[in-house]
């Protein structure tokens, strides 16, 4: 209830996706809540913008950054997914025409849509906004809290956030079983845990690993690794 803010916002950012202004590069003073809905400037060469603490700047406009046909895709070359028997036959039973996706409801994750997101600070807090799919959005807590004993399980479960170096790391339980982890059906139970590992490796690519363990669906964790790009000027 307390992300209202941010929130209000959306309607904003929806209406400068299709006309994106460019903005001049900025720094964030610390406690200012930063939503971005044109892109920052390159300054030209290259480097990644950052805030006033030194930590990346991972606002903008971004498009990827996970799947969206086949999770598979962001495997290591010659690894399988570890599907078990069980989570294989729920698959195979899938149609697309079932997909929450395709009906508009919240990607889960690692999903993306095939549609702009942008990430906004705040005190304590980071936050995914998501153009496509009822404007949904992401709170990750950032002030050293653990997740809850009892969470009821959501979309997009209950995220706490740190910093490894450049790389933000996000993890994620209290997720509910909806949501497909592609168009092809890859399912998951209550008990996923994901590991999510943002970094901005240069001005125009974010580069998102993401471990996956859900031992009611799968027979080991496993890693995908996906890049979202800046959107570009206009």
């Amino acid at each position: 209830m307390r992300a209202i803010g941010v929130i209000v916002t959306l309607p904003v950012l929806t209406a400068g996706l299709l006309a994106v202004q460019s903005a001049p590069a900025v720094v964030t003073p610390p406690g200012e809540t930063r939503v971005i809905a044109g892109n920052v400037q390159d300054p030209g060469n290259g480097t990644v913008p950052r805030l006033s603490d030194g930590k990346p700047d991972l606002s903008g406009i971004w498009l990827g950054g996970g799947p969206i046909d086949d999770l598979a895709a962001g495997l290591p070359k010659g690894e399988k997914i570890p599907l078990l028997p069980s989570a294989e036959k729920i698959m195979q039973a899938r149609l697309s025409k079932d997909d929450p996706e395709a009906n508009c409801l919240p990607t889960g994750i690692p999903r993306v849509a095939p549609y702009p997101w942008t990430f906004a600070t705040a005190p304590g807090r980071w936050y995914i906004l998501f153009e496509g799919n009822i404007h949904s959005y992401r709170q990750i807590f950032m002030d050293g809290r653990e997740h809850p004993k009892d969470l009821n399980p959501t979309w997009y479960g209950h995220s706490i956030g740190h910093w490894e170096g450049d790389t933000l790391v996000i993890d994620t339980v209290g997720f509910n079983d909806k949501f497909w982890f592609d168009f092809r059906g890859h399912p998951h139970t209550e008990q996923l845990h994901t590991i999510e590992r943002y970094t901005r490796k240069d001005f125009g690519t974010l580069v998102n690993e993401v471990t996956i363990d859900d031992p009611g669906a799968y027979s080991k964790p496993f890693t995908v690794t996906f890049n979202a790009r800046l959107m570009p000027k206009g």
